[in-house]
């Protein structure tokens, strides 16, 4: 076999090897890992453009590459468990093959880094979200009177829940935001549908049952949360519905109640204007679930 020959059958492997790319995503991550006295760069800008540059040059190869979400803290817990020595490009990399399979991470295709590393962002806070609501549901327990699996009939329930909504929202286009604090932070799932004219929804299953999840973690949690939907029909003015998630339960706000949730400053307290051409309405009633389980109140 001739030395050019063996250089394309080489070339050709490697382009079926998949590549995964550990990637900082912020300032804050950066500076933890400039501990290190092995990793190489100053600045994150810098870096950025080199990330850049690489995921360019993968595809040019032809190699498929994976961007996987490199934090810092979870490096070095990471090499605690396993005795690696965290200042070693080695550790990094296996690191990097494990979020492979375990962490937040996106398909390169060729974006610039302006539009994956939101996406990565936002993957990873989806993800997180996830678990942290499937985990809320897993250990909810059973119902004292009847044994019921608490977290199975909140999901249920709230499948219920989203249905209603999106009968209730009527054709267009809808996007949805649920909010359920807990321990300290927030739990958020988005998701955008749009229902036809004769009643079905379209949506991707993924999102709409994160979203669900979430709804369900609410329900078990007896969370002082909400829900709001926004509507949108060609030739209309948007509409806009919220409903308070409280005692495990999902109650529609008064139309003054969405309007005063829309037009103030979260932050400040001060009113902000309308939005022009939309409409603040109560959230439609929904239909009583006969099988609730509240909160201390089976």
């Amino acid at each position: 076999m001739t030395t050019t020959t063996t250089t394309r059958l080489r070339r050709a492997l490697r382009r079926e090897i998949p590549s995964t790319v550990g990637l900082l995503a912020d300032e804050q991550d950066f500076a933890a890992m400039r501990r290190y006295r092995t990793f190489a760069f100053e600045d994150h800008p810098t870096y950025l453009q080199e990330v850049e540059a690489l995921l360019k040059a993968l595809a040019r190869q032809g190699t498929h590459t994976t961007v996987a979400l490199f934090d810092p803290d979870e490096y070095a817990s990471y090499c605690a468990e396993t005795g690696l020595d965290p200042d070693h490009p080695t550790s990094r990399s296996r690191f990097t093959d494990h979020l492979a399979t375990t962490g937040a991470r996106v398909t390169y295709t060729g974006q610039p880094l302006t539009v994956l590393l939101p996406e990565l962002v936002d993957t990873a806070v989806r993800r997180a979200t996830w678990e942290y609501a499937t985990t809320v549901l897993a250990t909810a327990g059973d119902c004292p009177d009847c044994g019921l699996d608490l977290g199975r009939d909140a999901f249920d329930r709230a499948t219920r829940l989203l249905l209603g909504l999106l009968d209730g929202a009527g054709a267009g286009t809808h996007h949805l935001v649920c909010s359920v604090p807990a321990s300290g932070d927030h739990l958020i799932a988005v998701l955008h549908t749009t229902r036809d004219d004769h009643g079905t929804s379209h949506h991707d299953p993924t999102t709409a049952t994160e979203f669900t999840a979430v709804l369900a973690a609410g329900l078990v949690l007896a969370s002082p949360g909400g829900l709001v939907l926004r509507a949108t029909r060609p030739g209309r003015p948007d509409r806009l519905h919220g409903w308070r998630l409280a005692d495990g339960t999902l109650g529609p706000l008064t139309e003054a109640e969405v309007f005063a949730a829309y037009c103030t400053d979260a932050r400040t307290g001060e009113p902000l204007p309308p939005e022009h051409g939309v409409d603040h309405r109560a959230g439609f009633p929904l239909a009583p679930d006969p099988h609730a389980h509240h909160p201390g109140h089976p």
